[in-house]
């Protein structure tokens, strides 16, 4: 799979902008401020109708203009694949084809993008937030069905944390309304509790002999998901069911008192154990690093094994923050294979064929043009 060509009108600082790129590493150098993380993101946001960076969508738009546009022509399974999204003040509209989608989760995976910036690295040592929406972004890419599980449940939680405010405030006092909520809360959190417990199991799959490659087979990789409710050694929708039920019958008191949902997928978390040690309290900063680039290098396969295509790597900013050691491991696996895009303000001093046979452009504040 890569991106053929890319235009854009109206998008943070790029008026217009119509480009065409090459099936191999493309590099867009350039100073700070000029634009570069720009045309990043705005292959990201193509390919999941969200940025990485910020959740407020009217930032993505031009200063003073009333929309932003981004088209991709983009190549998969040997066939062509036209992809736009307009983003104005009323929202989002995104076309496959040129044909609308009614709904996002009909849009997100035409094109499988993996983006690797600085903040990545924070996957291990950040917030339990960022490692729940890494999980949820790479699923949703993958299975329509999790973002439609994964919509639903937070429709219902919504209805539920405001029916528990009622309940804590007085204002209700029959408990039915909030029966029904949980007997459906229970089923939503069930099937992505399933669905993450397998990405799970397919992530260590592919990321362990990667980080054993990068550490020079010294350290074993594990990673584990760690729930809110007691999981079974082999679960079934049925008996997760079941799970959640339990604990929900068990916590009703705290949850009216509170006036939230206490437990569910938006309460987990992922740990990742080197030699069975815990990584985000006891490993290094190397140990940490070696990890997020181990599980991003982890996903290339994971998606190559589910749709049989390799995804877009964008690699935005981060080859300054890797020494040479995992530079190159990370540049030796993508070579040949993945479409993908560096950001950088120079490439003096990183020595590797990958990037000396690479498609080069220049960005000088809100213009992108190939460098020969």
């Amino acid at each position: 799979m890569h991106i053929k060509q890319l235009k854009l009108k109206n998008y943070r600082n790029y008026e217009n902008l119509e480009v065409n790129f090459e099936n191999k590493v493309n590099v867009i150098l350039g100073e700070n401020a000029q634009g570069k993380t720009n045309v990043m993101e705005s292959i990201f946001v193509l390919a999941m109708a969200k940025s990485h960076r910020t959740t407020n969508d009217k930032e993505l738009i031009r200063w003073d203009e009333e929309y932003a546009k981004i088209e991709g022509a983009i190549e998969k399974y040997n066939r062509s694949v036209d992809l736009q999204l307009v983003i104005s003040k009323k929202g989002k509209k995104a076309k496959l084809h040129h044909l609308e989608q009614k709904k996002l989760s009909q849009y997100i995976g035409a094109m499988n993008v993996i983006m690797f910036a600085p903040e990545d690295l924070n996957l291990v040592k950040g917030s339990p937030q960022i490692r729940r929406r890494f999980i949820d972004m790479e699923i949703g890419q993958v299975s329509p069905v999790y973002l439609h599980d994964l919509s639903r449940f937070q429709k219902i939680m919504q209805q539920r944390n405001h029916y528990l405010k009622l309940l804590q405030t007085k204002k209700q006092t029959d408990e039915t309304m909030l029966d029904v909520l949980t007997a459906q809360l229970c089923e939503a959190a069930a099937k992505i509790l399933l669905k993450r417990l397998e990405f799970v199991e397919q992530l260590q799959k592919w990321a362990q002999p990667i980080h054993q490659g990068i550490s020079r087979g010294i350290e074993r990789l594990t990673i584990q998901y760690k729930p809110s409710i007691d999981v079974l050694d082999t679960p079934n929708l049925s008996t997760m069911i079941e799970a959640f039920e339990r604990k929900f019958d068990k916590i009703r008191v705290k949850e009216i008192e509170r006036g939230a949902t206490l437990a569910g997928p938006h309460r987990d978390d992922l740990s990742f154990l080197v030699n069975d040690r815990d990584v985000q309290t006891y490993g290094s900063q190397g140990q940490q690093r070696t990890t997020a680039l181990s599980l991003k290098l982890a996903e290339i396969d994971l998606i190559h094994h589910e749709i049989g295509e390799y995804p877009i790597l964008l690699l935005d900013d981060v080859l300054s923050e890797l020494d040479d050691y995992r530079q190159s491991h990370l540049l030796n696996t993508i070579q040949g294979k993945v479409q993908t895009f560096v950001t950088t303000t120079s490439v003096e001093g990183i020595e590797h064929r990958t990037l000396k046979e690479a498609a080069m452009f220049h960005v000088d504040y809100g213009k992108l043009t190939a460098k020969k």
